[in-house]
């Protein structure tokens, strides 16, 4: 079968529906997923009732509400179809109520303080706007019905809900802007499309490192003598192994209507990416959770691990997940598409300086967005983007915004000057603006590329805060453009241009990664958070809670739990990372270092007496090889008893200031004490070194 043939298999979207329902059904499924118009009883019953009828056909038995709590995953509860007529005889039954709602229990999922331990209900609400759709684990087929998840109280406990809202209020206010621009009336949705990094090894050698069970990157082990220096890797021939996962994960996501397009080695050794065709914000993000899920279960099918983690391996490139974001209008037009026509040029030109202004404003409450223990590795090392929020635009639009900010009247040899400029975009967007790898947030000929995301990450809570952000500026900018009455060159170029001096200071064209942008950003004022805890700080801002309460996508309550949950998440991953570094040093590395001391010590005592004096020279030299071997074991025992005390006075502090002291003070010294590690690993016979080294997890599979 082609691609085109398996796409969707898997998934009952709108047009497999209106095959399977009556048009009155139809018609108000449709307005639910367009419009949010609730569906009636009757309604429901029918949809349902073709739900199943699908789904048994394709041999499920059972239904889950597919839901994505604040842990950053996805989670189901299984239901089986089965159910007793009145004559207590077996059929399968699924009714409305049951596609709509859901009840499981919410006590052991992260609330962030919305609730306490005893308080357990939380309900699940299917999302119509997302398709119910198909998974297969080995013979198993389970119908999922992606949904959102919220407490007794109302308040959401998952990262799905904001998301939805965010969009609703970008529609609001970009959809007043289109028609205050154009006179028309359309709706207006978020894009986006999310590159996913990541790293694959062998199985057998993943199965025998703790750190990588336990926490998913090696917080031991030292560079191997080639690393990425050669660049080889990079878009090279494709291994078989590989390209035979690739293939199989692509078919499976092809089945649940992912659309995957682009495969590819990535720059580190068992590096990769792959990339979808850009969508609907909220299926976007849905989806990118199941290439997750999909990629994990596929990567044991072939004997693999992948790797998801931001920094699994030190000293070669991280795996972030790059956000292609922009807006469709309803007549399906990219609004941040340049354009032909003059009128277009005007319209691209205010969503243009309107995602400036938000960057500009909420900047650095993105960034705290994409903050995790993971991405603190990541950020800034000259792979990623630091953590200094900017804009890359590309020199012919920073010359036409330039422009637009420095003329002091504008007559109409100004504006025909601006003109030309601007009737030459369609192509120069083509042709002239290069990508910069090196920015947070880069324009890229028709929509921005949000670098900083990590790559486990869940992509909805900085889609959600990029939603709001530019809904808030397109509501400032909305309020001027109310009051200009006629639209034209001159009054928009009028009223753009505070806008474009006001958040001037984060654009940025040249290197990110370069000391000198990092003195000149602090003297622009902007920040450089480099932990999660700094980042996160700034969401318990006064400010912040402005931000969400006016653009809605969260309750003061609700953003207080976010990020209570980011912080706790933070605080636990070092802790299991520490952990297991304290037991891989006394369970692998000590031992391993100690004895091939003491062989060493033997050999040396053996050496002196058999040959005596003859000895001297051969004794000298190995005896300080002996000492430096055993000066670093008594460092390695320091270090590690050092991180072992600091570990157990965080546990005694309060849970509140367990993050920031994990960041100050647990870090530091797993560096310390990993530093001495990586250099016993050099010095020990390989034979006696247990752990699977670099070399073979990174050039082996």
């Amino acid at each position: 079968m082609t691609s085109a043939e398996i796409f969707g298999s898997h998934v009952l979207d709108l047009q497999t529906f209106k095959k399977r329902l009556p048009k009155p059904t139809f018609h108000a499924l449709r307005d639910a997923i367009k419009k949010g118009i609730q569906l009636d009883g009757p309604h429901a019953d029918t949809i349902a009732q073709a739900i199943m009828e699908w789904a048994v056909a394709k041999g499920v038995t059972h239904y889950t509400h597919w839901f994505q709590p604040m842990t950053g995953h996805s989670a189901q509860k299984h239901d089986a179809f089965l159910s007793f007529d009145a004559n207590m005889q077996p059929i399968d039954r699924f009714s409305g109520n049951q596609l709509i709602q859901s009840e499981p229990d919410a006590s052991s999922f992260p609330s962030g303080g919305t609730r306490t331990t005893f308080e357990a209900r939380g309900y699940t609400a299917w999302d119509p706007s997302s398709p119910v759709f198909i998974t297969k684990t080995g013979a198993v087929s389970v119908l999922c019905i992606p949904s959102v998840f919220f407490s007794y109280t109302g308040h959401a406990l998952d990262t799905k809900t904001p998301l939805l809202r965010s969009v609703k209020k970008l529609n609001e206010a970009a959809g007043a802007a289109l028609e205050l621009l154009t006179g028309k009336k359309l709706s207006v949705s978020a894009t986006l499309g999310c590159e996913q990094e990541y790293f694959l090894v062998d199985r057998k050698w993943h199965d025998m490192r703790p750190d990588l069970i336990m926490a998913g990157r090696t917080v031991l082990g030292a560079s191997p003598a080639k690393g990425q220096q050669m660049e080889d890797h990079y878009f090279g021939a494709i291994k078989s192994r590989v390209l035979a996962f690739m293939e199989d994960l692509e078919t499976q996501l092809y089945e649940l209507g992912v659309p995957c397009k682009t495969r590819h080695n990535e720059v580190a050794p068992h590096q990769y990416e792959m990339a979808p065709i850009f969508g609907d914000a909220n299926l976007a993000a849905d989806n990118n959770q199941l290439v997750m899920e999909v990629a994990r279960k596929v990567a044991l099918e072939h004997d693999l691990a992948i790797l998801l983690h931001e920094k699994p391996f030190a000293g070669v490139n991280g795996s972030g997940k790059h956000l292609n974001w922009s807006m469709s209008a309803g007549d399906g037009r990219n609004l941040l598409e340049p354009g032909h026509t003059p009128q277009n040029n005007l319209t691209f030109l205010y969503f243009l300086v309107a995602v400036v202004n938000a960057i500009h404003k909420r900047g650095d409450l993105l960034r705290a967005t994409i903050a995790s223990a993971g991405n603190d590795h990541r950020l800034g090392a000259n792979e990623a983007p630091p953590a200094i929020m900017s804009v890359f635009l590309g020199s012919q639009l920073t010359n036409i915004l330039d422009t637009i900010e420095k003329v002091d009247t504008f007559n109409e040899e100004t504006v025909a000057s601006i003109d030309l400029g601007l009737s030459e975009l369609p192509n120069i967007m083509v042709d002239r603006t290069d990508r910069n790898r090196t920015s947070p947030f880069a324009f890229t000929g028709n929509k921005f590329e949000f670098r900083a995301c990590g790559s486990s990450h869940s992509v909805s809570f900085p889609v959600s805060a990029l939603n709001a952000a530019v809904a808030e500026s397109l509501l400032e900018m909305n309020a001027k453009l109310e009051d200009i009455g006629q639209v034209t060159e001159k009054a928009l170029f009028e009223l753009l241009r505070p806008f474009i001096s006001a958040s001037k200071n984060v654009r940025f064209e040249g290197n990110n990664y370069s000391d000198e942008w990092a003195a000149e950003a602090a003297k622009r004022g902007l920040s450089n958070l480099k932990t999660t805890p700094e980042a996160l700080a700034l969401w318990q801002t006064d400010e912040a809670q402005q931000f969400v309460t006016s653009t809605g996508f969260l309750s003061g309550l609700e953003l207080g739990a976010v990020i209570n949950v980011r912080l706790e998440q933070y605080a636990k991953h070092l802790d299991i990372e520490a952990s297991t570094m304290l037991r891989m040093i006394d369970n692998f590395v000590l031992p391993a270092a100690v004895s091939f001391q003491g062989e060493t010590a033997a050999s040396l005592s053996a050496l002196s007496e058999a040959l005596g004096e003859r000895a001297a020279k051969a004794v000298t030299v190995q005896a300080d090889r002996l000492a430096n071997l055993a000066e670093t074991i008594a460092n390695l025992i320091e270090a590690r008893n050092s991180l072992e005390a600091e570990l157990e006075a965080v546990h005694e502090m309060p849970e509140d200031d367990h993050a920031l002291a994990m960041a100050q003070r647990v870090v530091p010294r797993m560096d310390t004490a990993r530093g001495f590690a990586d250099t016993l690993e050099t010095i020990v016979d390989a034979s006696t070194w247990e752990l699977p080294t670099y070399n073979e997890l990174l050039f082996l599979m």
